[in-house]
């Protein structure tokens, strides 16, 4: 058997263990070591397996993740956010769905604080839906609008699946930081555009609030969003100021984020230990899907399967609008059953050298698919953000309903989508002044 065939063969029993719901980053790692051990001995496949782990988790740069991680965790459990709802709310409320618009801007405002869809969706939620309820929304459009609003905590910087892309992709993290900000806000627009055109057909959805607004409160919302504000000032000013690095800018966002919550009065040593304990969590287990991905790619290397997939794709003259259309079929069918960061690791391997070839934008290729990810963040049957959204509401309203009320958001995340691909502009435009 050769070395192509068994890299083939590997591939298949990776998809068979993941059908099997093997978590990621064990069916990552346990394949690659075993078609390696196969390929090159069971001495090399150790020292590969030893060497790897090591060389990666020592990347100076991953040190961000962790840190833009507690910065977001910090912020949900200190309350940092939660004038980001009463703001829009304020402003907006002479809206259609003024509370589902609202949730919408609240969550791509605390987007820029967090680079955890997961985070932002529970964040929102426990704050939105209860209100949308309260109003008498209907509780799919409720629910769905904070699950949907959540998946632009993904592309809005800090992404922390932009931070992985950039690292694997070997590009510049601040260029995929500012490329990711229009496609994000587009698509915070495209909600907001969909929830007004719902409402309006039927009113019945989201009923107009009788509540009267005064200038004073507008005015006072906005005082009660300076912590978030101050944070993004501090954090963003200093990294594209070229105060400090992408790096660096994880770490002062969470110094900043515990100076805020102290200044406030909202942070106690039981908060911190949360905090710190689900950002532990988190880093750990992207860190091993990411150490099991660096193995895949070794072993497709070895295998030869990355070189004959790239010669395959030339001689067959498959152009880069045809590599486009394939990774979307490729990344909204595994988004039906595995997570997104799972999804990118697994494909990075893949099509990143052929994207390379095919002369494509490695910038406006990270944003694309990590736009094309956080539609897996919605998808039935696994929808991560449904099953935050349904962890908060309880026994208020099923799954499913939860499931319905998303799908006008996903008619609107392709509406985007298109964009992007017909007018790469949107993504490229500000990494050019930049550049």
């Amino acid at each position: 058997m050769d070395d192509l065939t068994i890299s083939g063969l590997g591939l298949v029993a990776l998809l068979l263990l993941l059908l099997l719901r093997t978590p990621v980053g064990v069916a990552l790692g346990v394949v690659s070591f075993v078609g390696i051990w196969i390929i090159v001995g069971i001495r090399s496949a150790w020292g590969i397996l030893v060497a790897i782990p090591y060389d990666f988790v020592a990347h100076w740069t991953l040190s961000s993740i962790p840190m833009f991680l507690l910065m977001g965790f910090i912020c949900y459990h200190a309350d940092l956010t939660r004038g980001l709802f009463r703001l829009a709310r304020a402003w907006l409320s002479w809206l259609p769905g003024s509370l589902a618009v609202s949730s919408v801007g609240a969550a791509a405002g605390f987007s820029a604080v967090t680079g955890s869809s997961v985070a932002c969706a529970a964040a929102m939620g426990r704050i939105a839906v209860p209100e949308m309820l309260r109003a008498k929304y209907d509780p799919g459009l409720a629910a769905g609008t904070v699950a949907a609003a959540g998946t632009i905590g993904s592309m809005i910087p800090p992404s922390i699946l932009l931070l992985i892309y950039g690292i694997f992709a070997e590009q510049p993290i601040s260029l995929l930081f500012i490329a990711g900000l229009m496609p994000g806000l587009l698509t915070a627009a495209a909600y907001s555009l969909m929830i007004i055109a719902r409402v309006k057909v039927t009113p019945s959805l989201a009923p107009r609030s009788e509540e009267v607004i005064g200038w004073k409160e507008r005015i006072d919302a906005i005082w009660d969003t300076w912590p978030v504000v101050l944070l993004i000032i501090g954090v963003f000013g200093g990294l594209f100021g070229g105060i400090f690095t992408p790096t660096e800018a994880g770490a002062m966002g969470a110094f900043f984020s515990f100076v805020i919550g102290f200044i406030k009065r909202s942070l106690n040593l039981q908060k911190i230990w949360q905090a710190c304990m689900e950002t532990l969590t988190s880093t750990a287990a992207i860190f091993i899907i990411a150490i099991g991905a660096n193995l895949l790619t070794r072993f497709l290397a070895l295998g030869g399967f990355t070189d004959f997939f790239s010669t395959f794709i030339v001689e067959n003259e498959i152009g880069p609008v045809a590599m486009i259309i394939g990774t979307m079929v490729v990344l909204f069918l595994l988004g039906c059953f595995l997570d997104p960061l799972g999804i990118m690791l697994l494909t990075l391997p893949v099509f990143l050298p052929v994207v390379d070839n095919l002369r494509i934008d490695l910038i406006w290729y990270g944003v694309l698919m990590t736009k094309l990810l956080e539609v897996a963040l919605i998808t039935p049957p696994v929808g991560l953000n449904v099953f935050v959204i349904k962890g908060i509401v309880g026994d208020l309203m099923r799954t499913e309903t939860i499931f319905k009320g998303i799908l006008w958001f996903l008619a609107a995340d392709v509406i985007v989508i298109a964009l992007m691909i017909g007018f790469p502009g949107i993504t490229l435009w500000l990494p050019s002044l930049l550049d």
